[in-house]
């Protein structure tokens, strides 16, 4: 397909996608390069789409299953499988963290894609590559990491919606990403990656600050400045995101559709 052109957005995650119309169905030599481009890259930008909800569900279930009537989430009545982004009080926004989505449920989603609809002043979202982030570890550090597990909890996410039951859930702290095989760091927000596995939150602390920093270094940081119309979407298993609230009480709404994952290994 040499009318698709891939470019690197950072050098070290997200490209850009230009030559490709997702309201239309995508051929299967389209996909294959969309598919071997996002493996690679972990986040892929699409400017202009405009994307109508049915094709965007079209588009999603190429790569997976939808996940359905998402409770968290404001969905549309005639489309079970999309759910829209709204703006959130920032004091309660859980998504002003650098996270992976719902890690700290049994099998957490593997891609999501957004497609902005009304877009304020700002509302910027960022990612970060946490295969590099595994892989910039000294080997000595790699080797201690190896077979340890992480306890997540849905702190975060209980105070934004008023809940006193706070999900959990325990994942390797180092996940294998199953179509890559290449290892990728799995850790999130000190509320959100409580403790390591047989260690005591406060044994567990400095190792998971450490590498929740190291992570989201800037060298390792792709920030995308929304335009109405644009696609993008993530690897959920090798990346994680932040939404940056700093747009007061503008409207802000993003069609979003998320797939179906696996259990983490």
């Amino acid at each position: 397909m040499s009318s698709i052109q891939i470019t690197p957005l950072t050098g070290s995650v997200g490209a850009s996608v230009e030559g490709v119309n997702l309201n239309e169905p995508t051929s299967n030599a389209a996909f294959d390069v969309l598919h071997r481009a996002f493996l690679e890259y972990g986040v892929l930008v699409y400017r202009g789409q405009r994307l109508q909800p049915e094709a965007q569900i079209a588009f999603a279930r190429r790569w997976g299953k939808p996940v359905q009537n998402n409770p968290l989430l404001k969905g549309l009545s005639d489309f079970p499988e999309l759910a829209q982004v709204t703006k959130i009080p920032k004091e309660t926004a859980s998504t002003e963290a650098w996270h992976s989505d719902s890690i700290y449920t049994e099998v957490p989603p593997k891609i999501s894609i957004l497609c902005a609809v009304v877009v304020p002043r700002g509302g910027d979202t960022m990612w970060c590559n946490q295969y590099l982030a595994y892989e910039r570890l000294s080997p000595a550090m790699q080797r201690m990491l190896e077979g340890l597990r992480v306890r997540f909890t849905g702190l975060r996410l209980a105070r934004m919606t008023g809940s006193d039951a706070v999900p959990s859930a325990v994942h390797p702290l180092v996940r294998t990403h199953p179509e890559t095989h290449r290892k990728a760091l799995y850790v999130g927000h000190p509320d959100t990656a409580h403790s390591i596995e047989g260690m005591t939150p406060a044994e567990s602390r400095p190792l998971l600050d450490f590498l929740y920093a190291h992570s989201t270094s800037p060298d390792n940081v792709y920030r995308h400045m929304w335009q109405e119309g644009d696609v993008v979407m993530w690897d959920n298993r090798c990346t994680m995101h932040y939404a940056v609230h700093d747009y007061g009480e503008a409207e802000r709404i993003l069609n979003r559709v998320t797939l179906e994952g696996e259990v983490p290994c």
